[in-house]
């Protein structure tokens, strides 16, 4: 083990020589970033709050110092694990053709490459959640990421993996979770369009059985409850056929809507294209937002949240590498995207 040798830079900030053979360890980035340890943890996971000044001081000290969280990594090696298991829950298989899966699990591999894990992804059926006792079993899976979490999945995470298995949707006493705040950014949607003069807004929501969907409705029901409106609420998936089925089904039952919040871009794209089919017009007539802020959201002029899918993922993957000893729950803002639909 070499010695290193402490100094100073210019502005007083310590710098860090580490010899060969010593890695550089995350109090070595603080020391060298001049911050305290658990803002330089934050700022590596990508959780929490730190601000501007910090991150670029991290980032900058990580990367003078070649650091890289691998400690935890390398004794997940020597346990014989080779890869991280990301594991999807859904209807069918079709969920692993969403983008949103694809961003998660190339996250996940960036952070998964330097340590020589492989990352594989794997449908769970909703209707057999049993199949990740099977695959967890598998002494190769070294970590575990879970996405579209239930509280099924959640009960069968093996003893083994506790610690290093990370939810990616809603957590449990032994499992940690991260996630966006949905409700955060679905409530600035809602109060914007009520600011805009709309008055009978509906949503179109996720499917129910999606519990981490439900903070986006929990929190549309609150702000039109506060401010003593009805709600307007037809079942969703994220998909724009629903989009478009949805659509249709609010102005057969509510004619009179001005407005439509949809769970997600996908969702909001599908009812702008059938409202224009029925010659209703956007925004004029009805108002439509989506969330996610995906790339076709900006071409199409879409009115969204923000949803940092990739930091999300990567904090998630760096969670299991870290295996984080405390459960807690980690939640990334979510800022409106005002365009031309709302």
């Amino acid at each position: 083990m070499g010695a290193r040798t402490i100094g100073r830079m210019s502005g007083n900030r310590e710098y860090i020589m580490i010899t060969a053979g010593r890695p550089a360890t995350l109090d070595d980035v603080a020391r060298a970033a001049g911050v305290s340890r658990s803002t330089a943890s934050r700022v590596i996971a990508g959780t929490g709050f730190a601000s501007p000044v910090a991150r670029e001081r991290v980032r900058t000290a990580a990367d003078r110092l070649g650091y890289v969280p691998n400690t935890a990594a390398r004794a997940l090696v020597r346990g014989g694990g080779v890869r991280l298991l990301v594991a999807v829950a859904g209807t069918s298989p079709a969920v692993l053709d969403d983008s949103y899966v694809d961003q998660v699990v190339s996250a996940a591999a960036r952070v998964c490459a330097p340590h020589g894990l492989g990352v594989t992804v794997q449908w769970l059926p909703l209707d057999a959640p049993g199949l990740l006792t099977r695959l967890t079993a598998d002494r190769a899976v070294a970590g575990l990421v879970l996405v579209n979490t239930t509280s099924a999945l959640l009960d069968l995470v093996p003893l083994r993996l506790r610690g290093r298995a990370v939810s990616i949707g809603i957590g449990s006493a032994t499992v940690p979770s991260v996630d966006i705040d949905n409700a955060g950014g679905t409530g600035s949607l809602v109060r914007h369009l009520y600011a805009g003069g709309r008055r009978r807004i509906a949503m179109v929501t996720g499917p129910r059985w999606l519990a981490c969907a439900d903070r986006s409705v929990q929190a549309y029901r609150r702000l039109l409850g506060d401010a003593g409106l009805p709600t307007r609420e037809v079942v969703g998936d994220f998909s724009a056929a629903r989009g478009r089925a949805a659509a249709r089904e609010v102005l057969r039952r509510w004619p009179d809507t001005d407005a439509i919040v949809g769970i997600s871009d996908a969702t909001a794209l599908g009812v702008i294209s059938q409202l224009r089919a029925d010659s209703v017009r956007v925004p004029d007539d009805v108002a439509v937002t989506g969330f996610d802020d995906i790339p076709l959201a900006s071409a199409t002029a879409l009115t969204t949240a923000s949803h940092p899918v990739r930091r999300i993922a990567t904090a998630a993957a760096t969670m299991v590498l870290e295996q984080r000893p405390k459960p807690d729950r980690t939640l990334f803002p979510s800022a409106p995207v005002l365009r031309e639909s709302a």
